[in-house]
């Protein structure tokens, strides 16, 4: 518990309640390292759609519909949550939800691709959910001056969680495989081990994590989803009050639609292009949530001290690095490289933009700002993961020229980046507060 420093919390906020909620993120990352990037992205490729070649585009197109609905039903949700100050309780609702969902992947087998795409959709959306919710507690547990490296503290952590899981994973698997299990069997048991893990780390965030909002006035009135459109519609209105916000929501879209397409496809493009062996692709992930880890947790620390503006957009260039190589290599040398760097960016990226939306949210409205952040974000991975399975698709399965065009949209978030004020997008959170 040491490694929480009390100088970085707000006044009142216990390092206790800093690790419950850090071990959110630890729960949660078991999700999007075992089912939508290690093991069950390319089972679903390779076994349940048995490596068709729209098999990639149904992939991203599950995840798809699943940000879309995360896109039009967050913002008004994270208002509801403020107003009524239900952050805790909706929470606590959508990991029931993404855990139950999480183990009914094991019915998937070869040749269901609707029950597996359906449920991808499902457990999906609940994590999004999950995920926005937890981080707008974000800026009630940190100091201004600090949300960089408290921000790294979970995000780097919670990579360790998804290190257990994959671990587990990796270990029954190598096992399974020696015994001759075929992936249709074991791949199911890993989907059960990630939902047990996700749901008991979840359990320590409920019980050490406070709701500390209370009830804002006409919520209870009014009817809470009533006063929720009606505070979110203001807000859209206003939006020009907010403009570093939207600056870094627009650079957010492009940005974290290349980390969606990585995330969601690495394991796909690792065997399908390297020829990576499913057991040296779950390595390989192990090894990248190792290289996360360290990143998210060293580029907060960085971020207070070099400013927010330039920790991210230092992420960005490693990004292009990473696609650049990744489409010219043959080797798996090579694409351990472009694996390595990809890790150093993934959890410090990510963890720099949610740090830079609690500096621009306004105190009383931190879900529903991040309710809007994740509006971005979910856009974000319906653009990066679509478009490179439509590309794919459309080259007739050239995944080289899909991963150069992703390349483009580290670009163009760097580009996006160089608009955001941070002082002023500061004043502006704060003159609403």
């Amino acid at each position: 518990m040491a490694l929480f420093s009390q100088e970085a919390l707000n006044p009142g906020v216990r390092r206790r309640e800093v690790f419950g909620w850090a071990m959110y993120d630890f729960a949660n990352s078991g999700y999007t390292t075992v089912v939508t990037t290690a093991v069950f992205a390319a089972y679903f490729v390779g076994g349940i759609a048995r490596g068709a070649e729209w098999a990639t585009f149904a992939w991203t197109a599950a995840l798809s519909v699943s940000y879309a609905i995360v896109m039009l039903t967050m913002p008004s949700l994270g208002a509801w949550a403020d107003l009524r100050a239900a952050k805790k309780r909706l929470l606590i609702t959508m990991t029931a939800g993404c855990v139950a969902s999480t183990a009914a992947l094991a019915l998937a087998g070869p040749g269901s691709v609707a029950l597996a795409m359906a449920l991808v959709v499902v457990s999906n959306t609940f994590y999004s959910w999950g995920e926005s919710l937890t981080a707008a507690f974000l800026p009630e547990l940190a100091r201004p001056d600090a949300l960089g490296k408290v921000s790294g503290w979970g995000w780097g952590f919670g990579y360790f969680g998804g290190m257990l899981a994959l671990g587990i994973c990796l270990a029954y698997v190598l096992w399974a495989q020696g015994q001759g299990v075929p992936a249709e069997r074991f791949v199911p048991v890993t989907m059960l081990v990630t939902a047990v893990i996700y749901g008991a780390a979840a359990l320590v965030t409920f019980a050490l994590l406070k709701e500390r909002a209370l009830p804002q006035a006409g919520a209870l009135r009014e009817g809470g989803l009533r006063a929720s459109w009606q505070r979110l519609r203001q807000t859209l209105a206003q939006s020009h009050r907010y403009r570093d916000f939207r600056w870094l929501m627009a650079c957010a879209v492009c940005y974290q639609g290349g980390v969606a397409a990585v995330v969601a496809l690495a394991a796909i493009y690792a065997e399908q292009v390297i020829g990576f062996q499913p057991q040296e692709t779950m390595v390989l992930i192990f090894v990248l949530n190792l290289a996360a880890a360290a990143g998210a947790f060293a580029w907060g620390y960085l971020q207070d001290r070099i400013g927010h503006k330039l920790a991210l957009g230092s992420t960005l260039v490693g990004w292009i690095a990473t696609c650049i190589i990744a489409a010219l290599t043959t080797t798996k040398g090579g694409f351990w490289w472009a694996a390595a760097i990809a890790g150093l960016c993934m959890g410090s990226s990510q963890s720099a933009g949610r740090a830079m939306a609690g500096l621009f949210a306004p105190p009383r409205r931190l879900a529903e700002f991040y309710g809007l952040w994740t509006f971005a974000i979910r856009l974000a991975s319906v653009i990066g993961p679509l478009s490179f399975g439509a590309i794919t698709w459309a080259t007739g399965g050239n995944q080289r020229i899909a991963i150069v065009s992703t390349a483009t949209l580290f670009l163009a978030g760097l580009v996006l980046l160089l608009k955001v004020d941070v002082q002023r997008g500061r004043e502006a959170a704060l003159q609403d507060a």
